[in-house]
């Protein structure tokens, strides 16, 4: 009986002991939510934590991508989103790149990677994360290789629609009273197939609108130059473009660094600038205005606000535009709570709508459109990378969107490279 009676006994604590291993088996760490800022989300799957990993230029080359992905961060806790830079050189730090973006799916919850712009390097990053890690969701955002390469290696490309902007830009300009328009790069740049479209289509563009196209060459801020000595360049030549251009051309850079310096010059000396190639109302426009934005960081609206007012003083009212919300804060945050709602379950991965409402978070009042990346050479539509814009707002009194996301842009423009 004794002997019964402790097989008895041991049965009994087995048996706890596996259910309360059971339950904690069931009780998982998510990724936390914000109900401020976001939607409240289904629970997530109990497989485990969900880490995003956001991989942005430092605060120097490329601002608002790093406040976007620090958003992201700040709304879903730095144990759940992990942030990386890669180098600001990074042309000649192609490994270290390459490697800053691998490193972080070493993190056994990982479950996506938002690489934001998408430099050279990210296309080999991506297919090594994929050998070792297959389970992670390579994401990027702008990216400067080709599309169809990087589309080979990550599950996801958003671009800004470099061929759509390419004619809506050059029409906004000409609708503004603009006679030139005068593109400023530099080889690598031009290099790149979405930037030599996009100044093949503004160049037709303007052959259309009876405008004259002027191509100018500034100093690469990758170069040994840097960011100063190509910021330097700008604020030196373009007192000298608006004397040998006019008053009545419109400016575009394809260069975050070259940005500030040129509308500094531009509100100075006269000319227009449509929007920036990444455009928003913090690329360029704080230190060219010269106003601290501090006590209305995160708020668009309130942005967009303080920034319109101090260009309408310096006399740039009609001639200076913009989008409403960031597009490289919006890339950085949006694709990153974009891959939460697929990680989540609550999302398809390729649906424009669904990348659009993942947007929104970020954009409220934004109208976007889009669509999927055709090869111009092969006439093959890639269903993994899309290429999208925002509306373009010109700053006034008042200031007005140009409806810019309800202009069908003619047929023949998708075919030109």
């Amino acid at each position: 009986m004794k002997k019964i009676l402790s097989i008895l006994l041991a049965s009994t604590m087995i048996f706890t002991l596996v259910a309360c291993g059971s339950k904690s088996a069931a009780t998982t760490t998510t990724v936390a939510e914000n109900k401020e800022n976001v939607e409240t989300q289904a629970p997530v799957a109990k497989s485990g934590n969900i880490h995003i990993g956001i991989v942005t230029g430092s605060v120097s080359q490329s601002e608002d991508d790093r406040r976007g992905a620090e958003k992201f961060q700040e709304m879903y806790g730095a144990d759940n989103v992990k942030l990386a830079i890669y180098p600001d050189n990074f042309t000649d730090e192609l490994e270290t790149t390459i490697q800053t973006i691998v490193n972080l799916s070493d993190d056994p919850d990982m479950k996506a990677i938002v690489v934001n712009q998408a430099v050279p390097g990210t296309t080999e990053a991506f297919r090594r994360i994929k050998e070792r890690r297959p389970d992670i969701l390579c994401i990027a955002g702008e990216s400067h290789e080709d599309l169809p390469e990087i589309g080979s290696a990550a599950d996801l490309v958003c671009n800004n629609d470099f061929v759509a902007r390419g004619y809506l830009i050059i029409k906004t300009a000409h609708e503004l009273g603009c006679d030139t328009f005068v593109h400023v790069s530099f080889p690598r740049h031009m290099a790149y197939e979405t930037m030599s479209r996009r100044v093949a289509i503004m160049r037709e563009t303007c052959n259309e609108y009876g405008m004259k196209f002027v191509l100018e060459t500034a100093p690469d801020p990758t170069s040994d130059v840097g960011v100063s000595g190509a910021q330097a360049y700008l604020l030196e030549k373009v007192p000298e473009w608006v004397e040998k251009y006019g008053k009545n051309a419109a400016y575009f850079c394809t260069n975050d660094a070259h940005t500030e310096p040129l509308l500094k010059q531009l509100l100075a000396y006269g000319g227009y600038f449509i929007e920036a190639d990444l455009p928003s109302p913090l690329m360029g426009y704080p230190g060219a205005l010269g106003i601290d934005l501090t006590a209305e960081a995160g708020d668009f609206e309130k942005i967009l606000n303080k920034v319109e007012a101090a260009v309408n003083e310096k006399g740039g009212a009609g001639r200076f535009g913009t989008w409403a919300y960031s597009y490289g804060y919006t890339q950085s945050a949006g694709l990153a709570q974009h891959a939460l709602n697929v990680v989540k379950g609550e999302s398809e991965l390729k649906d424009i709508d669904d990348i659009a409402k993942a947007y929104r978070v970020f954009t409220p009042k934004a109208a976007w459109n889009g669509s999927n990346y055709t090869n111009v050479d092969t006439g093959v539509k890639l269903g993994n990378v899309f290429l999208v814009y925002q509306d373009t707002y010109i700053m006034g009194n008042p200031g007005k969107y140009m409806g810019a996301t309800e202009i069908k842009v003619p047929e023949k423009y998708f075919s030109i490279k």
